[in-house]
């Protein structure tokens, strides 16, 4: 297995295998049994696109070099069984798959989503008993759930489809059990980002079935992710006001999303929205015009090789997802992790990168684009604010969910 495809080219070799072998003693020790091979599945980074796709817009994605790693073993006996160190085994029959309100927000949720739709058009598939470690933050916005809702489609699809699924119907099958079983209502960035691997410019007019194009990473700049602290896990309601907000504004104009509302009619229409909707939902439908606008401007810098406006487009996101989107903070909370962090962040950049919001905000990550030369420096400054455990570099994984070959 060539491991720079999953963790970069400056990859620590001696930490990768003291972590593979300490999964898989682990398996043989509990399950006293060795495991049949390995899984990685990525987190991913949102460049840009805040909010956009589930309003069937455009984003700028990319698949990170943090990863789910899983030891797993296929058996016969119809039951998923998934072990994490400090959390409670996963046990779930494959002939109980209905949907349990009681189980919303939890992994298990996500296991049983995930093996219901694969078993709707494969009703044949198996079980399977797998150990997992994790370095993917954590309810911090970049996409432990969807990591995690991938890793379970891929060895389903590995064992028991002979690798049939495409990249899109993983990420359709994960969005679905996030949606329904874990009772979250995203849209498919996440999903897509992680099962497409690389980066990707991806146009959401037909969600299930993105417009696709490749871009790859400005060159001369790091990614960084800074955890500020918080969790999403308790700002679900939050979340679904945008969307809520979104849709209301679309529905005024007969649609069901705002990608399908022209700009040039939104703002024909502003003296009769203000009568009917809050100047929130307003701000927030403005934001997509904008948003989507930006993406298309950024995804064709990259590929022009113009990082000046690439990274104007990064900051002009940021601050459409502070001043349009308001998802910087949790409404009437004081701690303020994002805007503070993005103040810090600016500061101590200066010319040097651009930075903004990072993932479902309100609470969690911020995402910096960096001068290579200036990225140990920068880290290290926002490393004494936030923890240094807490700034990571986004390496682009140029392969999503996997079998890990050796």
């Amino acid at each position: 297995m060539d491991y720079t495809l999953l963790y970069g080219e400056n990859y620590d070799e001696p930490a990768r295998k003291a972590r593979y072998d300490a999964l898989l003693a682990k398996f043989k020790r509990v399950e006293n049994t060795d495991a049949d091979c390995m899984f990685s599945s990525p987190g991913r980074t949102e460049i840009l696109g805040n909010h956009t796709d589930h309003q069937h817009g455009k984003v700028i994605v990319s698949a990170i070099s943090c990863d789910i790693l899983a030891a797993v073993k296929k058996t016969d006996n119809g039951i998923v069984k998934i072990c994490s160190e400090g959390y409670r085994d996963i046990l779930v029959s494959l002939d109980d798959l209905a949907v349990r309100p009681k189980e919303y927000g939890t992994s298990i949720a996500l296991t049983r989503g995930v093996l219901a739709k694969i078993k709707e058009t494969h009703p044949s598939v198996g079980g399977f008993t797998a150990h997992i470690t994790s370095n993917v933050f954590k309810g911090a916005g970049v996409s432990s759930s969807a990591a995690f809702e991938l890793l379970i489609t891929e060895i389903v699809n590995d064992f028991y489809l002979g690798g049939a699924l495409s990249p899109e119907e993983k990420a359709e099958i994960s969005q679905y059990a996030e949606n329904v079983y874990f009772n979250k209502p995203c849209g498919i960035l996440d999903q897509m980002g992680i099962s497409l691997g690389g980066l990707s410019n991806l146009d959401f007019r037909i969600p299930a079935r993105p417009v696709i194009r490749r871009l790859s990473k400005p060159e001369g700049y790091s990614f960084i992710i800074t955890n500020t602290g918080g969790s999403h896990a308790a700002l679900t309601e939050h979340y679904a006001d945008i969307k809520a907000e979104m849709a209301q504004i679309a529905a005024y104009f007969g649609k069901k999303v705002l990608r399908d509302v022209s700009e040039e009619e939104f703002y024909a229409a502003m003296p009769a929205l203000y009568k009917s909707f809050s100047g929130r939902a307003i701000l927030r439908a403005k934001h997509i015009f904008d948003e989507n606008a930006v993406v298309e401007r950024a995804a064709s810098a990259l590929e022009a090789g113009d990082v000046k406006t690439f990274l104007s487009c990064i900051n002009a996101s940021g601050e459409s997802s502070l001043t349009q989107l308001q998802n910087n903070a949790v409404p009437g909370e004081t701690e303020q992790r994002i805007p503070l962090a993005l103040l810090l962040s600016r500061k101590i950049l200066g010319e040097k990168g651009a930075c903004r919001v990072h993932g479902g905000g309100f609470a969690g990550t911020i995402l910096a684009v960096v001068e290579n030369d200036f990225a140990a420096t920068y880290m290290q400054k926002m490393g004494e604010l936030f923890g240094e455990e807490n700034v990571f570099l986004a390496q682009v994984r140029p392969l999503g969910t996997t079998r890990v070959t050796e």
